[in-house]
């Protein structure tokens, strides 16, 4: 995949698929969304809306941060808070499937209202390869594929157009790059669509989330000089015995996981070591109020899908 000439090619097609109407682009901050982007900008100017939804799972200050770096590239983004929306479909699921149905489904009602709303015709999205696969085999079921598994958009109000469908996660950063992108969102790690619901064993709660993100930031920090592929901090459901000044503690357990991986379809556990393990753990059991327990996954993919849910 030669990136110049696929910029090219989009960008045509894009042009004449959405003509003089208007386009709705989901973006999250990812670097396939950010591509798509800054592709239906290129291609149809002020003629798109750019929409961070957030949804309550996203890590700490996220939208303002993608808000500040497109406003940079000449794309105003609107936030919308409808994370009320999702903690009341996850309420109760515990069943990862579940979890991720529920997500999908509030995702495109979100949408639909949005495209609605903003009178736009087009609703773009970054679906890539890895997602579409991992859906249609059953793995698991990813936020933003419909027409793939016979579920008509229009159902949500939608017509969508997906750029990068056909291309796997290396070939995205590099169109990232080609599109001017800057390091910070064309080699961003990957994060899930559902968020830290995905990282969340068990029932999303907004208090069990932020838990989450809080490990979540002390897990980046400190594995920021290995760049790991992937890395993330998940909240299990069960509970452990502890001990607290003196006394018993029945805990929470916190896992921690890194990978290193080319597309996502493989991964391998990166090595880490072990004093910045324990740094890792410290900080976790001093920082979150109630866990006293940290793990290290060592699982590759396969048996194991890089994700928890």
């Amino acid at each position: 995949m030669d990136p110049k000439v696929f910029v090219r090619e989009k960008i045509t097609e894009l042009e004449q698929a959405i003509g003089d109407k208007t386009a709705l682009v989901a973006l999250s901050g990812g670097v396939d969304s950010s591509a798509v982007a800054v592709l239906a900008h290129k291609a149809i100017d002020n003629q798109l809306h750019a929409l961070f939804i957030d949804d309550g799972l996203m890590r700490e200050g996220e939208g303002e941060q993608i808000k500040a770096i497109f406003a940079g590239l000449g794309i105003e983004v609107e936030i919308i808070d409808k994370s009320a929306d999702f903690f009341a479909a996850l309420r109760g699921q515990v069943d990862p499937e579940e979890k991720r149905k529920a997500f999908r489904d509030t995702f495109y009602k979100t949408l639909g209202e949005a495209v609605c709303n903003s009178g736009c015709s087009f609703m773009l999205q970054g679906t890539i390869a890895a997602d579409i696969i991992e859906t249609q085999k059953g793995i698991k079921t990813q936020h933003n594929i419909l027409e793939q598994i016979g579920i008509d958009p229009a159902e949500y109000g939608l017509q969508i157009l997906e750029p990068l469908k056909d291309l796997f996660k290396p070939d995205v950063r590099l169109v990232a790059a080609e599109l001017g992108l800057p390091e910070e969102i064309h080699q961003r790690m990957p994060f899930p669509g559902p968020g830290l619901a995905t990282r969340c064993i068990g029932e999303c709660t907004p208090e069990r989330i932020a838990k989450v993100r809080a490990a979540h930031v002390i897990v980046e920090e400190e594995l920021a000089p290995f760049r790991p592929f992937q890395c993330m901090a998940v909240l299990l459901s069960d509970r452990a015995t502890g001990l607290k000044e003196g006394g018993r503690l029945l805990g929470e357990i916190m896992v921690v996981r890194a990978v290193e991986s080319e597309d996502a379809m493989t991964a391998a556990p990166v090595e880490v070591p072990w004093a910045v393990l324990r740094r890792i753990q410290e900080r976790i059991c001093t920082e979150i109020e109630g866990v006293n327990r940290v793990l290290y996954d060592l699982t590759p993919k396969p048996p194991a899908t890089i994700e928890y849910i």
